[in-house]
This record gives C-alpha cells, sequence and structure tokens, in this order.
C-alpha cells in the first residue's frame, strides 16, 4: 500500500531562524532522518488531508478517515473555527516507510494503513508554533520502522477497576508513543469485572459490584474499536489455574477445596485440574472470550501457582496417584496448562503465557510465546538467553514493572534496557519479538494511572521502537523527552514531570 497526505498554503516562506530542528525533538525517534532549518508556514484554513491517486487505501478507509479527523485537531490544537460539517470535508490517509515534507506539500507513503497511522504521528510531532501562535513546519525527509513488532502495556483491571475512559484515554497516550498492543490483564483474585454471556455469575458475583464495576459486552467492543482505530490489538488475559480467587465465587466447584488435615477448611485454591467439568467450563468460557476479542493472541496466564492447596486436598492427590506424577506438583500444572493450551489452539488462537509455563517444563506448541517476567534486575538477560536457546518466541516485560516507583528519574532506568543484549546466536535474538510495560493495579486507579504512566512509559518505547545504537544517551533523550511530555499535556495526558520545569501548555487539557 502506498498512501499520501498532502497540505497547502497560499504562501510560502523561507526562514533560517529555528536552532534546534524540530525533527531531533521527535518521539519515538526515528530510524532514519534528514531536517532542514528552512521552514514553512501552516495555515489551518488551507490545510488538508488526501488520499495518493496510486493508494490502496481511498476515502471509506474507515481507519484513515477517522485519523485525519483526530489529527487536525492534534496538529492545530489552537484552531476552533472548523465545524463538524468543514472536518468531514477533510479527506484522510495512509502509512509509513517514507515521511518527506517540502514546500507546498508533505507525503506520507507505507505499506499498510497502520504504518500510516504512525506517520501521522510523527507528522503532527514535526508541526510547531510560534511565540504568536503560527504554526509552521520544517523541512525533512523520514524513513522510519519499527524495531520490535510486539510494543505494550498491560493494564491490571482487577484490584482496582478502571472506567473505560480511563482505558481509551491510555490508548489514545498509548498511540502517541507508537505502542501497539493494550494487554488487559482483565481478571485477577481481586475480582472479575469482565461481564460473560455464558457465565454471568462471575462477575454478578465476583466483580467489586456487579452494576458499577463491570464491563459489558459493549464496553469490550467499545475498548477494541477504539484500540483499532488507533491501530493498537487487544491482548485479554485470562489468568489461570492461580490467580481465580474471584472465579470461584461465581462458578462452584471450579476451584480446589483446601484441606486442614483430613478436612475440608472452608477456603479455596487454584482452580481444580483434576475434574473434567474445570475443561468443559474453561472450554466454553475460552470459546465466548475467542469471539469477543477477534485477536489471534490470547494470554493464557499460568504464572505463581501455590501448589500447598492442591496438597492438602486428598482428591487431588489421588488423581496424581493415577496419572502417574507422584507428588511432582508441576507435572499437575503442566497437564493443566497442556490442556488449556489446547483449548485455545483447537480455536485458531496462538497462546502467551508467563514463563513459569515453560519454567514446569510443560509440552506446548513451539509457536505460544514466552512472557518473561522474572529475573529482576539484571538476572533478564539469563531467563533471555535460557529460553530462546529452546527456541521459543519471548516478550520481555521483567524490567518494565513501572508500577514500581522510586524517587527521580527512575525512567532513565527503563531507557537503558538492552533487550537483545544476552549470550545467544543471532537466531535467538530474533525470538525476542518485543516487550511490554506492566502497570499492576495494587496501589492504582483512575485517580493516579496517567501520571505514573506516563512519560515514563515512553522511555520504554523509544527502546523498543527505535534504534538502540542511535538512542543510547540517556543525557541527549532527556530534552525529546521532556518535550514530548509537554505534548501530551496540550493533549489532555496528565504525565508527570520529569525534572524542574514548565511547559509552555501545561495547564491546558489538564
Amino acid at each position: 500500500m502506498v498512501t499520501y497526505f498532502f497540505f497547502s498554503s497560499p504562501t510560502v516562506s523561507v526562514c533560517v531562524c529555528f536552532s534546534c530542528h524540530r525533527t531531533q525533538m521527535l518521539w519515538p525517534l526515528p530510524q532514519a532522518f534528514t531536517s532542514s532549518t528552512e521552514r514553512y508556514p501552516l495555515n489551518p484554513q488551507a490545510f488538508y488531508f488526501g488520499y495518493g491517486r496510486q493508494s490502496a487505501a481511498q476515502q471509506g478507509c474507515s481507519v484513515l478517515d477517522s485519523a485525519f479527523r483526530r489529527y487536525f485537531s492534534l496538529i492545530f490544537p489552537d484552531y476552533t473555527d472548523v465545524g463538524v460539517d468543514a472536518l468531514s470535508n477533510l479527506l484522510p490517509v495512509c502509512v509509513l516507510d517514507n515521511l518527506s515534507v517540502s514546500a507546498g506539500q508533505a507525503s506520507l507513503k507505507a505499506e499498510t494503513v497502520w504504518g500510516a497511522l504512525r506517520g501521522l504521528e510523527t507528522f503532527s510531532q514535526l508541526v510547531y508554533q510560534n511565540d504568536f501562535g503560527s504554526y509552521f513546519i520544517n523541512k525533512t525527509e523520514i524513513e522510519d520502522f519499527p524495531r520490535f513488532q510486539f510494543r505494550g502495556i498491560l493494564l491490571d483491571t482487577s484490584r482496582h477497576y478502571l472506567p473505560v475512559q480511563a482505558i481509551l484515554k491510555t490508548l489514545d497516550a498509548m498511540a502517541y508513543s507508537k505502542f501497539n498492543v493494550f494487554h488487559w490483564h482483565i481478571v485477577d483474585d481481586p475480582s472479575f469485572p469482565y461481564q460473560s454471556s455464558s457465565f454471568p455469575d462471575l462477575s454478578s458475583k465476583g466483580a467489586f459490584h456487579p452494576m458499577t464495576h463491570i464491563y459489558t459486552q459493549s464496553d469490550v467492543r467499545r475498548v477494541i474499536s477504539h484500540a483499532r482505530l488507533w491501530g493498537i490489538r487487544v491482548l485479554p488475559e485470562f489468568d489461570s489455574p492461580g490467580h481465580t480467587t474471584s472465579w470461584g465465587k461465581g462458578q462452584p466447584g471450579l476451584l480446589t477445596p483446601c484441606y486442614n488435615g483430613g478436612t475440608p477448611s472452608g477456603t479455596f485454591g487454584p482452580v481444580n485440574p483434576a475434574l473434567p467439568s474445570t475443561y468443559q467450563f474453561m472450554a466454553r468460557l475460552f470459546k465466548e472470550v475467542s469471539s469477543v476479542f477477534p485477536d489471534s493472541y490470547i494470554h493464557l496466564g499460568g504464572d505463581e501457582v501455590d501448589f500447598s492447596c492442591w496438597k492438602s486436598n486428598p482428591d487431588v492427590r489421588a488423581f496424581m496417584q493415577k496419572m502417574g506424577f507422584g507428588s511432582d506438583f508441576t507435572k499437575l500444572e503442566a497437564f493443566y496448562m497442556e490442556n488449556i493450551v489446547n483449548i485455545t489452539s483447537a480455536l485458531n488462537k496462538t497462546s502467551i503465557v508467563w514463563q513459569d509455563v515453560f519454567d514446569y517444563h510443560e509440552r506446548i506448541p513451539k509457536d505460544t510465546v514466552l512472557h518473561i517476567w522474572k529475573g529482576i534486575p539484571a538476572k533478564y538477560q539469563e531467563e533471555l538467553s535460557r529460553i530462546t536457546k529452546a527456541g521459543m518466541r519471548v516478550l520481555l516485560a521483567a524490567p518494565w514493572y513501572i508500577n514500581h516507583i522510586s524517587y527521580g528519574q527512575d525512567w532513565r532506568n527503563y531507557y537503558t534496557v538492552q533487550p537483545q543484549n544476552f549470550s545467544g546466536t543471532e537466531e535467538q535474538k530474533k525470538l525476542v519479538i518485543g516487550g511490554e510495560v506492566c502497570m499492576w493495579g495494587e496501589y492504582v486507579d483512575a485517580t493516579n494511572l496517567s501520571p505514573r504512566l506516563w512519560p515514563r512509559a515512553s522511555a520504554a518505547a523509544e527502546r523498543l521502537w527505535s534504534d538502540e545504537k542511535q538512542t543510547s544517551n540517556v543525557d541527549k533523550a532527556f530534552p525529546r523527552l521532556q518535550d514530548f511530555r509537554c505534548k501530551l499535556l496540550r493533549r489532555g495526558i496528565q504525565a508527570e514531570p520529569l525534572y524542574v520545569g514548565h511547559c509552555k501548555h501545561e495547564y491546558q487539557g489538564v
């Protein structure tokens, strides 16, 4: 696919009065670019988007049509004279291999609509205002592409419920940093907010509140639709057999009864892997989940399973003897996870699981992706080496647990992560398909989500997008990230400050 966008202006002027090329303030940094002090004025009344004649995408492409409307407002934030009818006449565009800005017009060429979205974001960051509010853009040539295909952010909506609007706002900010996967850790021990059409009791009895703290099917569709228009995939996670306390409230018989001596204690542990009814329930639930969430990947969890309850239960122990597992409870978890992976494989879904599944030597399909969360701060390199040596694809999350906070500029730690700096062959390093910033929710809800996430997550975004050699200097990155944080503020994202200073428009939209 090749598409273009254009701007036109009744006059073109050349000024050599801009000491810092605006291209150098882009975030994340493009792979290759050249810029000039030659700049051109932009007139919002004369600016328009249009599809190239040879473009495979044309007007009617919903992703680009809506992107043109959004980015007009982002490029000209002070221009309020354009009504809805006028905006509807602004023609949309598509993608990103090459972005060229010259006198009278700019062209954007790309192979996919998703690349076009990234190119529009780049273009929007090139536009700036002088002290009198006039808009300008410098002569620029850019070639760009992402370093890693998977650039994700995890939000945890079980430990604290996040209103749909907070999720949508996060999706907007993700697109500004060129993240492309929203990992929705939708349920966990504390609550089950997903409203299942097959098993409505899961949320009616397992959510914090059955009416106000749930995600209806309509809510989920809204999130998926919004994410799609920003070029973001939605990856749902239904973690089991551990992290399932809330599941048991609405699904009797699913969890393992714990025993104290020879009698039930009244408490429950992980999902009961010894019962056929468990797999019947899971097959029906994942059939629904697979239809609701259209992405080809699904996250099945598999982490942090406490074996003590299984060990206490006589029925589970008897099942283990029957299966020949002896007293090795890792084999029992392997048995469970292999069954769950088979269920989702039959639904044409590729599984992502936490690395514990690999650690327990489970027989899983070779296309399964292992999610590395262990090894903090530096041991994750050993994990990368060990798992890729087995030929498995991996995602790196261990160094980007951004819910952990500390005084000072901890974004520098996230920025200096080197995802492929581990002992292994070049083929092993190609198995690192990307990384993920995790925002676990023990101490995070809608009141502090945005400032805790941004702009710290953007440090990881550049590591996952940009060339590592060009972005190895943290001190050089600092002024660009400061500038980007100001852009986020102006776009209504409550991004926390990096250090002492101010933004010109810091109170707009906040």
